[in-house]
């Protein structure tokens, strides 16, 4: 099912009705800065099995998961004097940040090392979204195939509208995988460069 929304002025009866589909186990596809993601609330655990599924994903590979704003993902990991500023320089944006996990993490989402992936999209709907579900969205890339995700929601509808129980659609957004940073350390360790600029953490 394909619901469109506005990309730059998202209206809040269309959110709320998609955060109360994620409070009862949907799994949606959804807009971000770095193309449509795969998602669902982070503290439905047979929703997330259904992303695994869908995936065919590791179980003890952990999906990073999106939060609304700095004194969101605060709730959910551990930041230091160090990680904070880069942070708050940085987000939103394009970046997915390593940090050390709270336990208030679903250890679904937490990897071996007690680290979780966060990200704060510059997306207008998806930050909509989780302020108003109140909950980080799971967030992982659409199924791998021979060629790159494609960025049309038409597209994705036709690709996976079968498996997921809504795709929002916020307009084209073609993929770009975020940077990936890990701040768990002293000084930013660079793992992936992607789409945000990187020279911030050399």
């Amino acid at each position: 099912m394909l619901l469109e929304i506005n990309p730059f002025n998202p209206q809040p009866r269309l959110m709320k009705q998609v955060a109360d589909r994620l409070r009862n186990g949907a799994v949606i596809c959804y807009p971000t800065d770095t193309g449509y993601g795969i998602g669902c609330d982070m503290f439905n655990s047979k929703a997330i099995k259904r992303i695994v599924q869908l995936k065919s994903r590791p179980k003890n590979k952990p999906f990073s998961f999106m939060c609304s704003d700095l004194t969101h993902i605060a709730k959910y990991a551990h930041v230091s004097n160090t990680a904070y500023r880069l942070l708050k320089k940085s987000l939103p944006g394009p970046y997915t940040f390593v940090l050390p996990a709270t336990k208030i993490v679903p250890k679904v989402m937490v990897t071996k090392q007690k680290t979780v992936g966060i990200r704060v999209t510059e997306n207008n709907i998806s930050q909509l979204l989780i302020s108003v579900l109140g909950n980080p969205i799971v967030n992982t890339s659409l199924p791998a195939e021979d060629e790159p995700p494609p960025g049309e929601p038409f597209e994705i509808d036709l690709m996976i509208g079968n498996r997921v129980d809504l795709i929002i659609d916020g307009g084209p957004v073609y993929p770009d995988p975020s940077s990936l940073i890990d701040l768990t350390g002293d000084y930013p360790i660079i793992l992936r460069e992607g789409k945000g600029d990187v020279t911030p953490f050399l």
